[in-house]
């Protein structure tokens, strides 16, 4: 009897174009919401800014009504790790680090990314932790090659953690229950993929494949987290600031593809 290794399903040169397309979106409106995240400036607020450039560009929230999902955006706010409902009740201030998670249906494929950034200035060590979450995100996507297997992207994720604490001086905790996911014509497809792990297990990837690779950091070490009454907003249980970094990646024969770019004023990421 021949076992073949599964794999992780694989998209068309054409296909991975229409998928930057709709990435290419979602990269425009995270940098137009970031322009608007200014203190006194409501999620909600940030929340209209989003639909706006989505709609505008001819694409749909994917977010919106998903699950009863009521905004176009996750705009989760220092502790809230991810999924925070956009709300008028919900004011920056000075100091507060968010994160933006926006999807965006375009032609019928999705285009899904994550951008923590600070209102104004961070406290160094806030500063340092959302600094630390997109080095892991830029070092683990390394990992999204032909030829490798789905936990290979894992582990790459947890080794660039345990370097990131050395490298810019922070205790770091990896969200447990949380992580990336396939993605194409929906917005969450198999396989679902952790954020940490042993190498070298799960389906293999192949040319063409694609993955939303989202890494998830508390600062302190925290790894726990809880849902509000809302039933949507997640927390750090000790109520420490959470960062959020996400692309969509597909592996090509040239390496890793971003289908979710921001542009040269949106730095390394």
């Amino acid at each position: 009897m021949v076992f073949r290794k599964r794999k992780i399903a694989a998209k068309t040169p054409a296909e991975l174009d229409a998928m930057e397309a709709a990435g290419r979106i979602v990269g425009v409106e995270l940098q137009e919401v970031r322009a608007a995240a200014k203190p006194g400036v409501s999620t909600l607020e940030l929340d209209k800014v989003a639909e706006t450039v989505i709609r505008d560009h001819g694409a749909v929230p994917t977010f919106l009504g998903y699950q009863g999902f009521t905004g176009s955006i996750c705009a989760s706010v220092n502790e809230v790790v991810v999924h925070g409902i956009p709300s008028p009740s919900i004011v920056l201030n000075e100091g507060d680090l968010i994160s933006i998670d926006c999807g965006a249906t375009y032609d019928g494929w999705v285009g899904d990314s994550a951008w923590s950034f600070g209102v104004g200035s961070l406290a160094p060590e806030v500063d340092a932790l959302n600094k630390a979450t997109e080095w892991v995100l830029a070092e683990g996507l390394k990992a999204m090659v032909p030829g490798n297997r789905l936990t290979d992207v894992s582990h790459a994720l947890e080794r660039a953690t345990y370097a990131a604490e050395e490298r810019f001086g922070v205790e770091l905790g990896i969200v447990d229950g949380y992580g990336g996911h396939g993605i194409g014509h929906t917005m969450h497809e198999e396989p679902y993929l952790a954020n940490e792990g042993k190498p070298n297990r799960g389906p293999v990837i192949q040319e063409g494949s694609v993955l939303a690779i989202e890494p998830m950091l508390i600062l302190g070490g925290e790894v726990d987290t809880e849902v509000l009454e809302d039933e949507w907003t997640v927390v750090s249980v000790d109520r420490s600031p959470a960062a959020h970094w996400e692309h969509t990646v597909a592996a090509t024969a040239e390496g890793p593809r971003i289908l979710t770019p921001r542009g040269k004023n949106a730095g390394a990421l």
